[in-house]
């Protein structure tokens, strides 16, 4: 299991609705920060993959609301990757706040595909090896 928390985000002013709290739909790009830096974590990068024609479309996102993140909240993005990578990547997401309140968890599962002809393919064998240690233990 691939465990990685994110350097803090401080939410913004623009994260926020009208009620000063973190608009839901910006959960996904937190999301997406997060699991590229779990990636550049083991060694692999989202461009890395792109330039060897892989992309990585998000096949589904659920995620659970448990407290408001605020503006001027400091957050952090812990994910894993329960899964050992084939044609498709798991990501697990919670995500505290400065006091270490749990405030969202999340779960989105990614495809690879081929750049070229926009159809489904095995995990690069690169991004296997550098996650294998990890799921070794």
């Amino acid at each position: 299991m691939i465990i990685h928390d994110v350097t803090n985000i401080r939410v913004r002013y623009y994260d926020t609705d009208q009620m000063g709290i973190v608009y839901y739909g910006n959960y996904a790009r937190f999301y997406e920060i997060g699991r590229v830096e779990a990636l550049r974590h083991i060694g692999l990068t989202y461009k890395k993959m792109e330039d060897d024609g892989i992309s990585m479309p998000v096949y589904d996102l659920n995620s659970r609301f448990i407290r408001p993140a605020k503006y001027d909240d400091l957050l952090t993005i812990r994910v894993t990757i329960p899964q050992l990578p084939k044609t498709r990547l798991m990501f697990d997401y919670e995500i505290f706040n400065q006091d270490g309140q749990l405030l969202n968890t999340g779960q989105t599962t990614l495809v690879f595909v081929r750049t070229e002809t926009g159809r489904p393919c095995a995990a690069p064998p690169e991004l296997v090896e550098a996650a294998k240690p990890f799921f070794d233990q």
